[in-house]
């Protein structure tokens, strides 16, 4: 062998080989990574709901979802910011389930609200009674049963939710919506968990729609035009439990003014209810096409 070549040999070899470390370092890194994406995203998609391709279906992850009710009224002046502020929670927030649900107290002969419903006014009594206070007022915010003064405070309303979020729920929620336009079935299986059959726990159905509109001509908000997100068109309950369990099947109509609201803008929420009012897992699923 030639001595001269061999300490270019030995310095073609070390290059390669440094070469072939820093290829190897890459491609570990490189895969560590997209296992670490891969498994969060796992853990994200057991906290949230399960959306399946083809049928109109959604199921609830072990973790609580929070109820958000807030109860407005078109003739209350001070509801606007209210309902533009559930509007962006609904929008923005994961975990949530948003309603609103107008009451029927201030309606007058200046102005009735057309989304109202007495139902939602008894709902809101029974939430005082719960609290105590026996007093309603408009706007007034209710996150998983349980009244929430400071709403409007993000760090209490953060608060509120990750107390829910941490919790597992003790049913499952599984929803279908099937056939086409505006009459449609909604199929609702509610499952308890291991361990955790409450007595007396109730479930409710509604459809609600989003981006409604309406000219105000009378009463506090004389000459507004008010923009309403998640306005309960639609209520069906309390439907009974059999140890925490129970199969529904209703009829629901999502075009309730006649013409098919555009995609992603009506949908339907299901949730469990105990018999002390704390809800005890919310779901909504999107009308598909």
């Amino acid at each position: 062998m030639n001595s001269a070549c061999l300490p270019f040999s030995l310095r073609a070899l070390r290059s390669i080989l440094n070469l072939l470390t820093i290829l190897l370092h890459t491609r570990l890194q490189g895969l560590l990574c997209v296992l670490a994406t891969l498994a969060a995203g796992c853990l994200l998609a057991a906290a949230q709901p399960a959306y399946a391709a083809g049928p109109c279906t959604a199921t609830s992850g072990p973790a609580r979802q929070a109820l958000l009710e807030l109860y407005t009224s078109e003739g209350c002046n001070s509801c606007p910011p209210a309902e533009a502020w559930l509007s962006k929670i609904g929008a923005e927030t994961p975990g949530v389930v948003p309603l609103a649900l107008h009451v029927d107290y201030w309606d007058s002969r200046a102005w009735r609200d057309r989304f109202d419903d007495p139902r939602f006014t008894a709902r809101q009594q029974a939430l005082s009674a719960r609290g105590g206070s026996g007093f309603v007022y408009t706007p007034e915010v209710a996150v998983s049963g349980g009244e929430l003064r400071n709403w409007d405070s993000a760090s209490a309303f953060s608060a509120a939710l990750s107390r829910i979020a941490a919790q597992p729920s003790p049913v499952r929620i599984q929803l279908m919506l099937s056939g086409s336009g505006g009459q449609r079935s909604v199929d609702a299986r509610i499952i308890p968990t291991a361990g955790a059959k409450r007595l007396g726990a109730q479930a409710y159905l509604a459809v609600y729609e989003n981006h409604l509109v309406s000219r105000i001509g009378g009463g506090e908000n004389d000459g507004a035009t008010l923009h309403h997100e998640f306005v309960v068109r639609q209520w069906l309950g309390p439907l009974a439990l059999t140890a925490g369990s129970g199969k529904f099947q209703q009829g629901v109509n999502l075009a309730p003014e006649g013409a098919m609201p555009a995609a992603g803008q009506v949908g339907v929420v299901a949730f469990v209810e105990a018999a002390d009012g704390e809800v005890l897992q919310a779901l909504a699923l999107p009308a598909c096409e």
